[in-house]
């Protein structure tokens, strides 16, 4: 299983939010820092704050913000959110000749369920909890607080 580019970056922005949760983040030091497309990070900014995730202010000095304490958001729900999870072509639109006498799809099923369930343990707190001042070296960051 491979979680779309989409998804990554949204996971990536909400840590990057979440280690930053003392001031607003902009899509352009989101997509500098991480060496990304700022148009994909645009796109992701906005799936995120219309889902609730992230919060935006505009104008000068604006940028975003997580929505909610990074506590309160799960990093399954955020996968569910971002990713199609259409593993096969029946479990989208697409027909198939052998889907009344085969089991493929729940089989895929059941595995897709166990990976979100794992997921479904974890918040975007865990996953900068202990790291923020890491995590701001490793962005090139010398004084996170700022």
């Amino acid at each position: 299983m491979r979680l779309t580019q989409t998804c990554d970056y949204a996971l990536r922005t909400l840590m990057y939010s979440a280690t930053f949760s003392h001031r607003l983040v902009t899509i352009q030091e989101v997509a500098d820092q991480y060496q990304i497309s700022k148009n994909h990070v645009m796109k992701v900014v906005y799936e995120l704050g219309k889902h609730g995730y992230l919060e935006s202010v505009r104008g000068r000095g604006g940028g975003f913000r997580l929505a909610r304490p990074m506590e309160d958001i799960n990093v399954g729900d955020v996968v569910r959110t971002m990713e199609p999870f259409e593993l096969v072509e029946c479990f989208g639109e697409g027909r198939c000749v052998i889907a009344p006498a085969c089991d493929l799809r729940s089989v895929l099923n059941e595995a897709m369920l166990a990976f979100l369930h794992v997921l479904d343990r974890y918040t975007i707190a865990d996953l900068v909890a202990n790291r923020t001042n890491e995590l701001a070296l490793l962005l090139g960051i010398q004084n996170p607080t700022d």
